[in-house]
């Protein structure tokens, strides 16, 4: 997901799992990684410092001007009475249709919301988890039908811009702007972490609400690091040498999720970002003429990633898997690294063994980088939507309002094991597994040095060409030269859009 990835953001989102990540999106998880001599206590001190944890308490045209819009179907039955408790007159006895991808997260956390909204507030839920989030809503969408709410990541994810410009996405400031469950004193948006809200923005407005904290990265197992006296590395060239060490004993340098290229750009993203600091992903996000091509960033960036193909030190056959056989290859020790976003042990869950030691680790730096080892893409990942022709508006506005409250924030770290984007959102009880301990402490040690892609939201299919130009030099039918080419000629193509001029990366 995250993400925006395959499945996932997760995405990725990037966000995304998948992207979308599925990534992604398109889409974070808990680890068997850890920090040793790290207790629970101590964990939660740190993250509280980092303000990720809590303690004590854990579509029609006519709209495309505003980018939502839409009668919302008829408002009159679903409209109850507004009180400082009830900002939108959300209306008991009302039905609320929920639909939520189901990839590294699951849905456990949607239903466990669901019960809290109906034994909250009187109103009932149909729930829909799937990963054929296209397939299921493409239809609905198009009869003016959608639902209410929609989690809407996963490799089959309908593209945020492409809802944005059809009209058919509801901006989400009235829910930003109204008071906090936790603190009517505070308005919902200044209860998020900073920089949160970015990746669901189109043309100024927020138009879908990426909720859980992510990380994207390396990952590697400390129990097989121990065993091979390997040290996780911080330069290219010592993550070059355990890969090379890493096949002289049988095992595969780097795994990738082969068939969603959005996860090897996860490496090829951030060795840019990281060589060539802020201004690099600037250019890329501002549709710069000299993105890619041009950039001795980008250059030094996808001449490392491609040096682990030229020399062989790629997993075996992973060009060829799925996001899912890879990692789980990898889980079974047959690769020292793969790259995702943090939903990665909560989707791996059943496939990790308990002493696995799941353990998160920054992209490894060029000799000249402008950004330090502990720099990381951090940021929202999974893109929540209300839909703007959603027929319970009043329930579903209430419903985002709740997701963004210490409650539903507990509830949804305790059954996705991950973080999400209000600043003190998870309940000291909550035990946090080893990998997303390993991600807090990473996003603590990377302090104000982070960043986050947003072209990934911005230009889907700009997007998809660059992951396309991805695919094809990791199975090596083109090289660095040529990956270029073709990257700097969807930054171009995307320029040519008048509608680019609205987005801006500052």
């Amino acid at each position: 997901m995250g993400s925006t990835s395959a499945e996932n953001g997760s995405s990725p989102g990037d966000g995304r799992h998948s992207s979308p990540g599925a990534g992604h999106g398109g889409s974070p998880r808990a680890g068997h990684g850890g920090f040793p001599g790290v207790g629970r206590r101590d964990l939660i001190r740190r993250s509280a410092a980092l303000g990720l944890l809590s303690v004590p308490a854990l579509g029609a045209l006519s709209a495309c001007a505003s980018g939502g819009g839409g009668d919302g179907g008829d408002k009159g039955a679903n409209e109850g009475k507004t009180s400082t408790s009830n900002p939108f007159g959300a209306k008991k006895g009302s039905t609320l249709d929920v639909v939520v991808f189901k990839g590294g997260y699951g849905d456990d956390y949607a239903k466990a919301w669901e019960a809290a909204f109906r034994t909250k507030l009187g109103i009932a839920s149909t729930h829909t988890g799937t990963q054929e989030i296209t397939g299921k809503l493409q239809p609905r969408f198009n009869a003016g039908n959608p639902p209410d709410i929609v989690d809407d990541s996963g490799a089959q994810q309908i593209k945020v811009d492409v809802l944005y410009k059809n009209g058919q996405l509801l901006d989400l400031a009235e829910v930003l702007d109204a008071p906090s469950v936790d603190d009517p004193g505070k308005k919902v948006r200044d209860t998020l972490i900073p920089g949160t809200l970015d990746p669901g923005v189109q043309e100024g407005k927020v138009v879908a609400l990426n909720y859980i904290y992510t990380v994207w990265g390396l990952w590697y197992s400390g129990k097989l690091f121990k065993e091979k006296g390997w040290t996780a590395p911080k330069t290219w060239d010592d993550f070059i040498a355990v890969c090379q060490d890493a096949r002289k004993q049988g095992i595969g340098g780097l795994a990738h999720q082969g068939k969603y290229p959005y996860y090897i750009n996860v490496a090829i993203m951030d060795m840019i970002a990281k060589q060539g600091g802020l201004d690099a992903v600037r250019a890329i996000d501002n549709l710069d003429p000299k993105a890619f091509v041009g950039s001795d960033a980008a250059q030094a960036g996808i001449e490392a990633v491609y040096e682990v193909v030229e020399k062989g030190l790629l997993m075996p056959g992973t060009n060829g898997l799925t996001h899912t056989e890879s990692q789980t290859r990898w889980n079974q020790y047959k690769a020292a690294f793969i790259t995702c976003g943090s939903w990665l042990e909560n989707e791996q869950l059943k496939q990790t063994p308990a002493d696995f030691d799941m353990t998160f680790l920054p992209m490894p730096l060029l000799s000249g980088a402008k950004m330090p080892f502990e720099a990381i893409r951090a940021g929202s990942g999974e893109p929540f939507i209300i839909p703007a022709k959603a027929k319970n508006l009043p329930g579903a506005k209430e419903f985002v309002r709740q997701m963004l409250s210490k409650e539903w924030s507990t509830l949804f770290a305790k059954q996705a094991n991950s973080l999400t984007i209000l600043k003190d959102g998870v309940d000291s009880s909550v035990t946090l597994r080893p990998g997303t301990q390993s991600t807090v402490e990473a996003s603590k040690a990377a302090g104000g040095n982070t960043f986050r892609y947003l072209y990934l939201e911005w230009y889907s299919e700009m997007d998809a060409s660059i992951q396309n130009a991805s695919n094809e030099l990791m199975a090596k039918r083109i090289q660095p030269k040529e990956w270029l080419k073709r990257c700097q000629a969807a930054v171009d193509k995307a320029a040519k859009d008048p509608a680019s001029k609205k987005n801006h990366h500052d």
